[in-house]
């Protein structure tokens, strides 16, 4: 039966076009955050309709409440599958869940319905930013910018991949751009800070991020901003000051990310998964693994080598050094084993006997495994192929058995500057990012892969081969020959061009401002914070005193 009119009014409610009304014009006055709230009304309300669900997804989205935004987003879809700006939004919310090839998915299949989107573009930049695909983020962002060159955020993000890349011209420009724009644009300044730290001036450094962190900024940004004025504190010998923002930086880091990354019963935490995956190596016999069949190698490369360790302990400047030489072709840290572990390694890191695995299962994940090599790194046949990801000795059980012809290179420096350094980057979010936001607990998981790779060393029927940071830059020409000795590849004095290399190549892991500038020894800044690092010395003890510098 039709509701009168003013029975609306009599009860205190609005009409349900007036909701409608109310938010239409928020929006058209710029309020986004009462547009929201109106929106979240007529849900309540019982009103459903795409443009609430949108907007209540976005003040969920702004809250951090991901997981709710996402399931408000859906409920949009449903009513309108073909709307890019819902699409968009849930390619924004897949992001910052850390589902990024998910996320690239719904944000190509928006820009396929609407082409001249340009927020959608600016999204798809930003994961793949974070898929560290700096050539796809480029031209996403130059794409945004050609729709609406009023994106500040798209100059910014320009800006500091310039930085990074030690383009301080294009940097400059680029962020001269973002802040004429928005004068607190974050990788504007995040970019220019970086261009000071490099050039040994803290304090410009300090003096520029202090503005920006008194104002509001999103989660991610202020992670970042915390961990530059860290760096620029550091720059001046602030070390105390120094530690103090690092910790801050992690600190914001867990509280945004503790409903998504914390462990919990059904999440173990990053350290438990390895421990689990050790007990199963350690349980299993010492026996050789069966030889590849040329059928198994079909598209193959002829030479295939994994090259691992931990984050911050050398891997991308070893890469580098290995792809300086003719025929090698590397990836930097890409999930090559992307559909292999559903089948083999459950999220508890619980795997099957992998001696009794279906040699044709087997013979399928192989060639899964080169396919998905070829689409990130081109045809590796008949070269050598460097897969680099410092945490593959979690794969080390797979390895074995599907590539037992393949060599492995661990990459060894002293504990204490890892866990200094893995304690001052911002990572990609994710489980083990969560584990290295507590000093204590960044020590602990160290320990547990340490344990892993030994238990690897002494049962699996692959070779290995240690290398040690401070005797590669110590000695580089006799540490590097015996490297490629081990990895079948001739001595060539474009070893030591590998600045070149990696600025050709470009480098997207956190090394990537010391990789380029050359031959970097980065070792001893644990002294510097002796101090700080104390509580988590007795864990490292037996790797300090096997790995420590010399």
């Amino acid at each position: 039966m039709p509701i009168p009119s003013g029975s609306f009014q009599r009860a205190g409610m609005k009409k349900p076009q007036d909701y409608r009304a109310s938010v239409e014009q928020e929006l058209s006055l710029g309020n986004l955050v009462n547009a929201a709230k109106f929106a979240e009304r007529a849900l309540s309300a019982g009103q459903t309709h795409p443009l609430f669900l949108n907007l209540a997804a976005w003040r969920r989205e702004e809250m951090g409440d991901y997981a709710k935004a996402h399931e408000l987003l859906r409920r949009a879809l449903a009513i309108s599958p073909s709307d890019p700006l819902i699409l968009g939004s849930i390619g924004a919310v897949l992001r910052k869940q850390g589902f990024l090839e998910e996320a690239l998915s719904v944000l190509d299949r928006a820009l396929a319905i609407e082409p001249r989107h340009a927020a959608a573009w600016l999204e798809r930049g930003y994961v793949l930013d974070a898929l560290r695909n700096a050539t796809g983020a480029t031209d996403s962002y130059e794409r945004a910018l050609a729709l609406d060159g009023q994106l500040a955020p798209a100059f910014g993000k320009l800006a500091d991949a310039a930085a990074r890349r030690g383009d301080a011209a294009d940097a400059r420009d680029r962020a001269a751009r973002a802040l004429a724009l928005n004068p607190l644009e974050p990788a504007a300044i995040s970019a220019l800070a970086i261009l000071d730290i490099e050039a040994r001036d803290g304090k410009a450094a300090a003096d520029r991020l202090k503005p920006l962190l008194a104002s509001t900024l999103v989660p991610e940004d202020r992670i970042r901003a915390l961990t530059l004025q860290g760096d620029a504190l550091d720059r001046q010998d602030r070390v105390d000051d120094a530690f103090k923002s690092y910790q801050a930086a992690q600190s914001c880091f867990a509280e945004t990310y503790r409903a998504l990354l914390a462990p919990r019963a059904d999440r173990p935490s990053h350290r438990a998964f390895i421990e689990k995956i050790r007990e199963q190596v350690e349980v299993t016999d010492s026996v050789s693994a069966p030889p590849e069949t040329d059928e198994c190698r079909a598209g193959s490369a002829e030479n295939h080598i994994f090259l691992l360790g931990y984050p911050r302990s050398g891997t991308t400047l070893v890469e580098n050094i290995l792809a300086s030489a003719p025929g090698v072709v590397a990836l930097e840290e890409r999930d090559t084993f992307g559909g292999i572990d559903e089948h083999l390694m459950r999220n508890d890191g619980v795997m099957p006997d992998l001696d009794r695995l279906d040699p044709a299962l087997a013979t399928t994940l192989r060639q899964s495994y080169w396919s998905r090599v070829r689409q990130m790194g081109g045809d590796v046949s008949g070269r050598t192929f460097v897969d680099m990801n410092p945490f593959n000795a979690i794969k080390l059980p797979i390895i074995a058995r599907l590539f037992p012809r393949a060599r492995v290179i661990i990459m060894r420096r002293d504990p204490r500057d890892i866990v200094l350094s893995c304690f001052r980057v911002n990572f990609t979010p994710g489980t083990a990012a969560w584990a290295f936001s507590d000093l204590i607990e960044t020590a602990r998981h160290y320990d547990a892969m340490m344990r892993l790779i030994e238990a690897c060393r002494e049962r699996l029927a692959l070779p290995f081969h240690e290398l040690r940071y401070d005797r590669l830059v110590g000695d580089f020409e006799t540490t590097v020959r015996a490297l490629a000795a081990f990895a079948g590849l001739d001595w060539t004095d474009d070893f030591k061009s590998f600045d070149r290399t990696a600025s050709r190549r470009g480098v997207r892991t956190a090394s990537e401002t010391q990789v380029r500038k050359g031959l970097y020894n980065g070792g001893g800044q644990w002294r510097r914070y002796e101090r700080q690092l104390a509580p988590a010395f007795t864990i490292l003890q037996p790797w300090i005193s096997r790995f420590g510098s010399e």
